[in-house]
Protein backbone atom coordinates (compact mmCIF):
# COMPACT_ATOMS: atom_id res chain seq x y z
CA UNK A 1 0.00 0.00 0.00
CA UNK A 2 2.79 2.43 0.95
CA UNK A 3 4.70 1.51 -2.23
CA UNK A 4 1.66 2.19 -4.42
CA UNK A 5 1.06 5.55 -2.76
CA UNK A 6 4.71 6.60 -3.18
CA UNK A 7 4.68 5.53 -6.82
CA UNK A 8 1.49 7.50 -7.45
CA UNK A 9 2.98 10.67 -5.95
CA UNK A 10 6.16 10.38 -8.01
CA UNK A 11 4.09 9.67 -11.12
CA UNK A 12 1.98 12.78 -10.54
CA UNK A 13 5.05 14.97 -10.01
CA UNK A 14 6.77 13.71 -13.16
CA UNK A 15 3.60 14.24 -15.18
CA UNK A 16 3.94 17.98 -14.53
CA UNK A 17 7.09 17.82 -16.68
CA UNK A 18 5.62 15.42 -19.27
CA UNK A 19 7.80 12.57 -17.99
CA UNK A 20 6.28 9.10 -17.59
CA UNK A 21 7.24 6.07 -15.55
CA UNK A 22 7.97 3.22 -17.96
CA UNK A 23 7.23 5.34 -21.01
CA UNK A 24 8.85 4.81 -24.40
CA UNK A 25 10.14 8.32 -25.03
CA UNK A 26 13.87 8.99 -24.53
CA UNK A 27 13.28 11.22 -21.48
CA UNK A 28 10.89 8.82 -19.74
CA UNK A 29 12.38 6.85 -16.86
CA UNK A 30 12.52 3.11 -16.32
CA UNK A 31 12.46 2.03 -12.68
CA UNK A 32 14.58 -1.02 -11.84
CA UNK A 33 13.96 -1.09 -8.09
CA UNK A 34 10.61 -0.27 -6.51
CA UNK A 35 12.32 1.20 -3.48
CA UNK A 36 13.19 4.13 -5.77
CA UNK A 37 9.88 5.91 -5.09
CA UNK A 38 10.19 6.05 -1.33
CA UNK A 39 13.87 6.96 -1.53
CA UNK A 40 13.21 9.96 -3.76
CA UNK A 41 10.30 11.15 -1.62
CA UNK A 42 12.41 10.89 1.53
CA UNK A 43 15.67 12.33 0.20
CA UNK A 44 14.72 14.53 -2.75
CA UNK A 45 17.54 15.48 -5.13
CA UNK A 46 20.11 13.50 -3.14
CA UNK A 47 17.94 10.38 -3.30
CA UNK A 48 17.34 10.86 -7.01
CA UNK A 49 21.07 11.02 -7.74
CA UNK A 50 22.13 8.23 -5.39
CA UNK A 51 19.42 5.90 -6.64
CA UNK A 52 20.67 6.49 -10.20
CA UNK A 53 24.22 5.70 -9.10
CA UNK A 54 22.91 2.47 -7.59
CA UNK A 55 21.17 1.49 -10.83
CA UNK A 56 17.63 1.86 -9.48
CA UNK A 57 16.42 3.80 -12.53
CA UNK A 58 17.50 4.81 -16.02
CA UNK A 59 16.54 7.10 -18.90
CA UNK A 60 17.76 6.75 -22.49
CA UNK A 61 18.47 10.49 -22.61
CA UNK A 62 19.30 11.58 -19.09
CA UNK A 63 20.16 15.07 -20.34
CA UNK A 64 16.68 15.57 -21.81
CA UNK A 65 15.03 14.15 -18.68
CA UNK A 66 16.71 16.89 -16.67
CA UNK A 67 15.93 19.55 -19.25
CA UNK A 68 12.25 18.61 -19.04
CA UNK A 69 11.95 18.59 -15.26
CA UNK A 70 13.97 21.80 -14.87
CA UNK A 71 11.97 23.67 -17.50
CA UNK A 72 8.82 22.58 -15.66
CA UNK A 73 10.22 24.05 -12.39
CA UNK A 74 9.07 21.07 -10.37
CA UNK A 75 10.91 22.34 -7.31
CA UNK A 76 8.45 25.25 -7.17
CA UNK A 77 5.35 23.23 -7.93
CA UNK A 78 5.95 20.67 -5.20
CA UNK A 79 7.73 22.86 -2.64
CA UNK A 80 4.78 22.76 -0.27
CA UNK A 81 4.13 19.03 -0.60
CA UNK A 82 6.18 17.79 2.34
CA UNK A 83 9.45 18.83 0.67
CA UNK A 84 8.86 16.27 -2.09
CA UNK A 85 11.52 16.06 -4.82
CA UNK A 86 13.94 18.86 -3.97
CA UNK A 87 14.72 19.32 -0.32
CA UNK A 88 15.86 22.70 0.83
CA UNK A 89 19.14 22.70 2.72
CA UNK A 90 19.74 24.48 5.98
CA UNK A 91 21.19 27.86 5.15
CA UNK A 92 24.87 27.96 6.02
CA UNK A 93 25.64 30.55 8.65
CA UNK A 94 29.38 30.05 8.51
CA UNK A 95 32.03 30.68 5.89
CA UNK A 96 32.19 27.27 4.21
CA UNK A 97 34.97 28.36 1.85
CA UNK A 98 37.35 29.66 4.50
CA UNK A 99 41.10 29.46 4.02
CA UNK A 100 41.48 26.21 5.97
CA UNK A 101 39.15 24.48 3.46
CA UNK A 102 40.71 26.01 0.34
CA UNK A 103 42.34 22.82 -0.93
CA UNK A 104 39.39 20.47 -0.32
CA UNK A 105 37.87 21.00 -3.78
CA UNK A 106 41.24 20.22 -5.36
CA UNK A 107 41.61 17.01 -3.41
CA UNK A 108 38.04 15.78 -3.91
CA UNK A 109 37.39 16.79 -7.51
CA UNK A 110 40.34 18.04 -9.55
CA UNK A 111 42.72 15.45 -8.11
CA UNK A 112 40.49 12.51 -9.09
CA UNK A 113 43.04 11.63 -11.74
CA UNK A 114 44.60 13.31 -14.75
CA UNK A 115 43.75 10.24 -16.83
CA UNK A 116 40.03 10.91 -16.33
CA UNK A 117 40.26 14.50 -17.50
CA UNK A 118 42.63 13.68 -20.37
CA UNK A 119 40.07 11.18 -21.65
CA UNK A 120 37.18 13.64 -21.34
CA UNK A 121 38.49 17.08 -22.29
CA UNK A 122 39.85 18.70 -25.45
CA UNK A 123 43.48 18.37 -26.49
CA UNK A 124 44.45 21.46 -24.45
CA UNK A 125 42.62 20.14 -21.34
CA UNK A 126 40.34 23.14 -20.91
CA UNK A 127 37.85 22.36 -18.13
CA UNK A 128 35.48 25.23 -18.85
CA UNK A 129 32.78 26.00 -21.40
CA UNK A 130 33.78 26.07 -25.06
CA UNK A 131 32.68 28.83 -27.43
CA UNK A 132 30.97 27.14 -30.37
CA UNK A 133 31.08 30.05 -32.79
CA UNK A 134 31.29 28.76 -36.37
CA UNK A 135 32.27 25.27 -35.21
CA UNK A 136 30.85 22.10 -33.69
CA UNK A 137 34.29 20.69 -32.83
CA UNK A 138 35.31 20.82 -29.16
CA UNK A 139 39.02 21.42 -29.80
CA UNK A 140 38.18 24.36 -32.06
CA UNK A 141 35.52 25.67 -29.66
CA UNK A 142 37.99 25.72 -26.78
CA UNK A 143 40.68 27.48 -28.83
CA UNK A 144 38.05 29.98 -29.99
CA UNK A 145 37.16 30.60 -26.34
CA UNK A 146 40.80 31.03 -25.29
CA UNK A 147 41.41 33.42 -28.16
CA UNK A 148 38.24 35.32 -27.25
CA UNK A 149 39.60 35.82 -23.73
CA UNK A 150 42.95 37.04 -25.03
CA UNK A 151 41.28 39.53 -27.36
CA UNK A 152 38.89 40.79 -24.70
CA UNK A 153 41.89 41.50 -22.46
CA UNK A 154 43.82 43.11 -25.32
CA UNK A 155 46.92 41.00 -24.68
CA UNK A 156 50.19 42.18 -26.20
CA UNK A 157 53.69 40.77 -26.18
CA UNK A 158 55.57 41.33 -22.95
CA UNK A 159 52.53 41.66 -20.70
CA UNK A 160 52.33 39.81 -17.38
CA UNK A 161 49.05 38.00 -16.70
CA UNK A 162 47.65 36.29 -13.61
CA UNK A 163 45.37 33.25 -14.08
CA UNK A 164 43.37 32.47 -10.93
CA UNK A 165 42.28 28.84 -11.07
CA UNK A 166 44.57 27.97 -13.96
CA UNK A 167 43.71 24.27 -14.23
CA UNK A 168 46.28 22.40 -16.32
CA UNK A 169 47.47 25.66 -17.86
CA UNK A 170 45.41 25.71 -21.06
CA UNK A 171 44.88 29.48 -21.06
CA UNK A 172 48.42 30.21 -19.90
CA UNK A 173 49.92 28.04 -22.65
CA UNK A 174 47.69 29.49 -25.37
CA UNK A 175 48.31 33.09 -24.30
CA UNK A 176 52.07 32.58 -24.04
CA UNK A 177 52.29 30.82 -27.42
CA UNK A 178 49.96 33.05 -29.41
CA UNK A 179 50.33 36.45 -27.72
CA UNK A 180 53.81 36.38 -26.23
CA UNK A 181 52.79 37.11 -22.64
CA UNK A 182 54.12 35.64 -19.39
CA UNK A 183 51.62 34.01 -17.05
CA UNK A 184 51.46 33.11 -13.39
CA UNK A 185 48.75 30.53 -12.71
CA UNK A 186 47.45 29.41 -9.33
CA UNK A 187 45.40 26.31 -8.54
CA UNK A 188 44.49 24.28 -5.44
CA UNK A 189 44.97 20.95 -7.27
CA UNK A 190 48.25 19.05 -6.89
CA UNK A 191 47.44 16.92 -9.95
CA UNK A 192 46.87 20.00 -12.08
CA UNK A 193 50.15 21.54 -10.96
CA UNK A 194 52.12 18.38 -11.77
CA UNK A 195 50.73 17.90 -15.28
CA UNK A 196 50.32 21.61 -15.99
CA UNK A 197 54.01 22.28 -15.43
CA UNK A 198 54.88 19.53 -17.91
CA UNK A 199 52.47 20.82 -20.53
CA UNK A 200 53.76 24.39 -20.18
CA UNK A 201 57.46 23.53 -20.01
CA UNK A 202 59.73 25.90 -21.92
CA UNK A 203 57.26 28.78 -21.86
CA UNK A 204 57.28 31.88 -19.59
CA UNK A 205 54.67 30.29 -17.32
CA UNK A 206 54.75 29.61 -13.59
CA UNK A 207 52.08 27.36 -12.10
CA UNK A 208 51.69 27.46 -8.32
CA UNK A 209 49.81 25.35 -5.80
CA UNK A 210 48.26 28.30 -4.03
CA UNK A 211 45.01 29.71 -2.67
CA UNK A 212 43.92 32.98 -4.27
CA UNK A 213 44.20 34.67 -0.88
CA UNK A 214 47.99 34.20 -0.99
CA UNK A 215 48.59 35.83 -4.39
CA UNK A 216 51.54 38.21 -4.66
CA UNK A 217 52.78 40.70 -7.25
CA UNK A 218 51.25 43.09 -9.78
CA UNK A 219 49.82 42.15 -13.16
CA UNK A 220 48.84 43.89 -16.37
CA UNK A 221 45.69 41.78 -16.62
CA UNK A 222 43.98 39.11 -14.53
CA UNK A 223 41.79 36.26 -15.72
CA UNK A 224 39.78 33.60 -13.91
CA UNK A 225 38.12 30.83 -15.92
CA UNK A 226 35.74 28.54 -14.05
CA UNK A 227 37.05 29.09 -10.53
CA UNK A 228 34.70 31.69 -9.03
CA UNK A 229 32.08 28.98 -8.41
CA UNK A 230 34.30 27.75 -5.55
CA UNK A 231 34.84 31.12 -3.86
CA UNK A 232 31.60 31.30 -1.86
CA UNK A 233 29.30 34.25 -1.30
CA UNK A 234 30.90 35.26 1.98
CA UNK A 235 34.23 35.66 0.16
CA UNK A 236 33.13 37.47 -3.00
CA UNK A 237 34.12 40.89 -1.67
CA UNK A 238 37.49 39.62 -0.41
CA UNK A 239 38.13 37.98 -3.79
CA UNK A 240 37.36 41.19 -5.68
CA UNK A 241 39.52 43.25 -3.31
CA UNK A 242 42.45 40.90 -3.92
CA UNK A 243 42.02 41.12 -7.70
CA UNK A 244 41.83 44.91 -7.46
CA UNK A 245 44.96 45.05 -5.31
CA UNK A 246 47.07 43.02 -7.76
CA UNK A 247 45.77 44.52 -11.00
CA UNK A 248 47.48 47.49 -12.62
CA UNK A 249 45.43 50.69 -12.75
CA UNK A 250 44.96 50.38 -16.50
CA UNK A 251 44.48 46.60 -16.53
CA UNK A 252 41.40 44.48 -17.15
CA UNK A 253 39.97 41.60 -15.16
CA UNK A 254 38.02 38.92 -17.04
CA UNK A 255 35.79 36.69 -14.94
CA UNK A 256 34.45 33.55 -16.63
CA UNK A 257 31.94 31.78 -14.38
CA UNK A 258 28.80 29.70 -14.32
CA UNK A 259 26.01 31.84 -12.95
CA UNK A 260 22.57 31.43 -11.44
CA UNK A 261 19.43 33.25 -12.57
CA UNK A 262 18.84 34.35 -9.00
CA UNK A 263 20.63 34.44 -5.66
CA UNK A 264 20.95 30.90 -4.26
CA UNK A 265 20.78 30.18 -0.56
CA UNK A 266 21.63 26.52 -1.05
CA UNK A 267 23.53 24.12 -3.29
CA UNK A 268 21.98 20.98 -4.75
CA UNK A 269 22.73 18.30 -2.13
CA UNK A 270 23.84 15.66 -4.65
CA UNK A 271 26.27 18.04 -6.34
CA UNK A 272 27.50 19.15 -2.91
CA UNK A 273 28.17 15.58 -1.73
CA UNK A 274 29.64 13.98 -4.85
CA UNK A 275 30.95 16.63 -7.25
CA UNK A 276 31.69 20.13 -5.95
CA UNK A 277 31.85 20.31 -2.13
CA UNK A 278 31.32 23.84 -0.81
CA UNK A 279 30.46 25.17 -4.25
CA UNK A 280 27.99 27.99 -4.89
CA UNK A 281 26.89 29.60 -8.15
CA UNK A 282 26.98 33.40 -8.10
CA UNK A 283 24.13 35.62 -9.23
CA UNK A 284 24.22 38.95 -11.06
CA UNK A 285 23.11 40.65 -7.86
CA UNK A 286 25.87 39.15 -5.70
CA UNK A 287 28.60 39.90 -8.22
CA UNK A 288 27.34 43.47 -8.44
CA UNK A 289 27.51 43.87 -4.68
CA UNK A 290 31.03 42.45 -4.59
CA UNK A 291 32.50 44.88 -7.13
CA UNK A 292 30.92 48.05 -5.73
CA UNK A 293 33.55 50.78 -5.53
CA UNK A 294 36.24 48.47 -6.91
CA UNK A 295 35.44 47.92 -10.58
CA UNK A 296 33.50 49.24 -13.55
CA UNK A 297 31.67 46.53 -15.49
CA UNK A 298 32.70 46.99 -19.13
CA UNK A 299 31.13 43.91 -20.71
CA UNK A 300 28.83 41.05 -19.69
CA UNK A 301 28.67 38.23 -22.23
CA UNK A 302 26.36 35.22 -21.75
CA UNK A 303 26.93 32.09 -23.83
CA UNK A 304 25.46 29.54 -21.44
CA UNK A 305 23.80 27.57 -24.24
CA UNK A 306 27.31 26.54 -25.34
CA UNK A 307 27.82 24.71 -22.05
CA UNK A 308 25.11 22.25 -23.08
CA UNK A 309 27.19 21.42 -26.19
CA UNK A 310 30.41 21.29 -24.17
CA UNK A 311 29.03 18.88 -21.60
CA UNK A 312 27.53 16.61 -24.24
CA UNK A 313 30.92 16.26 -25.96
CA UNK A 314 32.63 15.70 -22.61
CA UNK A 315 30.20 12.88 -21.91
CA UNK A 316 30.69 11.39 -25.38
CA UNK A 317 34.45 11.37 -24.83
CA UNK A 318 34.15 9.95 -21.31
CA UNK A 319 31.68 7.28 -22.38
CA UNK A 320 33.64 6.14 -25.43
CA UNK A 321 36.94 5.98 -23.56
CA UNK A 322 35.76 4.57 -20.24
CA UNK A 323 37.00 1.09 -21.12
CA UNK A 324 40.57 2.37 -20.74
CA UNK A 325 39.69 3.91 -17.35
CA UNK A 326 38.03 0.86 -15.77
CA UNK A 327 41.11 -0.10 -13.78
CA UNK A 328 40.81 3.04 -11.63
CA UNK A 329 37.14 3.96 -11.92
CA UNK A 330 34.37 1.49 -11.17
CA UNK A 331 30.80 1.14 -12.47
CA UNK A 332 29.26 3.29 -9.74
CA UNK A 333 31.73 6.07 -10.55
CA UNK A 334 30.75 5.79 -14.22
CA UNK A 335 27.09 6.30 -13.35
CA UNK A 336 27.94 9.16 -10.99
CA UNK A 337 30.03 10.96 -13.62
CA UNK A 338 27.42 10.35 -16.31
CA UNK A 339 24.75 11.80 -14.02
CA UNK A 340 26.97 14.82 -13.32
CA UNK A 341 27.69 15.60 -16.97
CA UNK A 342 24.23 14.96 -18.39
CA UNK A 343 22.28 16.63 -15.59
CA UNK A 344 24.54 19.63 -16.15
CA UNK A 345 23.80 19.60 -19.88
CA UNK A 346 20.09 19.49 -19.10
CA UNK A 347 20.33 22.44 -16.73
CA UNK A 348 21.99 24.63 -19.36
CA UNK A 349 19.53 23.44 -22.03
CA UNK A 350 16.69 24.50 -19.75
CA UNK A 351 18.52 27.84 -19.24
CA UNK A 352 18.56 27.32 -15.48
CA UNK A 353 22.30 27.98 -15.39
CA UNK A 354 24.25 30.54 -17.40
CA UNK A 355 27.86 31.03 -18.45
CA UNK A 356 29.14 34.58 -18.12
CA UNK A 357 32.30 36.27 -19.28
CA UNK A 358 32.50 39.63 -17.52
CA UNK A 359 35.16 42.24 -18.20
CA UNK A 360 35.99 44.74 -15.46
CA UNK A 361 38.24 47.80 -15.37
CA UNK A 362 39.26 49.73 -12.28
CA UNK A 363 37.98 53.17 -13.23
CA UNK A 364 36.33 52.78 -16.62
CA UNK A 365 37.99 52.85 -20.03
CA UNK A 366 38.18 56.35 -21.55
CA UNK A 367 35.88 56.40 -24.57
CA UNK A 368 34.42 53.02 -23.71
CA UNK A 369 35.29 49.35 -24.09
CA UNK A 370 35.11 47.74 -27.54
CA UNK A 371 32.91 44.66 -27.38
CA UNK A 372 34.40 41.49 -28.84
CA UNK A 373 32.35 38.45 -29.78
Amino acid sequence: MLFNRSKKIVEQILALADVRLGGNRPWDIQVNNNEFYGRVLRSGSLGLGESYMDGWWDAKKLDEFFAKILRAELEKKVSNQRKIWWQSLIERLVNRQKRSKAFEIGERHYDLGNDLFQAMLDKRMTYTCGYFKNTENLDEAQETKLDLVCKKLGLREGMKVLDIGCGWGSFAKYAAEKYGVSVVGVTVSKEQVELGRKLCAGLPIEIKLQDYRDIEGMYDHIVSLGMFEHVGEKNYRTYMEIVNRHLSDHGLFLLHTIGSNGALETTDPWIEKYIFPRGRLPSIEKIGEAIKGLFVMEDWHNFGADYDKTLMVWFKNFDSRFESLKLHYKKRFYRMWKYFLLSGAGSFRARKNQLWQIVFSKKGIPGGYTLIR
